[in-house]
């Protein structure tokens, strides 16, 4: 049994470490996304465009992990590899459906997400990080 939860909870640890590095990953593609720094527009100057995007690609990130892992073997290694590969491909599908929605619509997505009032374009961004993680994760399935 003691066996057991030390092997729980090292997979625990490396899927974590996984989570983090990929929430890490997705906070650096959202800050390249948008004018200035992002830390700046979110605890400094409270921008709720920006927050509501990185909060959007964070779930995003969590859906598609989460998923992963409840479908990965009990082979680690494994498990591991393909819970990365699928967060790498979620958040580079994010990031191209932010480049779409900038593409196909008036202005620039990025600008419109550093102005200070809540921009409608952010929720429509928002949801299409939720709809292509929540796809990522019927794919897994």
């Amino acid at each position: 049994m003691l066996q057991q939860l030390l092997a729980g909870l090292l997979a625990a640890v490396a899927y974590g470490v996984v989570g983090v590095a990929m929430m890490a990953l997705g906070y650096v593609l959202v800050d390249l996304a948008t004018p200035g720094r992002l830390r700046d527009l979110i605890w400094v100057q409270r921008n709720p465009n920006a927050a509501l995007l990185l909060v959007s690609g964070l779930l995003g990130v969590g859906i598609i992990l989460t998923t992963a892992i409840a479908a990965s073997s009990d082979d680690l290694v494994a498990g591991l590899v393909g819970t990365l590969a699928y967060g790498i491909l979620g958040l580079i599908l994010m990031s191209l459906s932010f480049l779409l929605v900038d593409a196909i619509t008036p202005g620039k997505l990025g600008e419109e997400l550093a102005t200070p009032d809540l921009h409608p374009a952010t929720w429509v961004s928002a949801g299409a990080h939720l709809v292509i993680a929540v796809i990522i994760a019927a794919a897994i399935w």
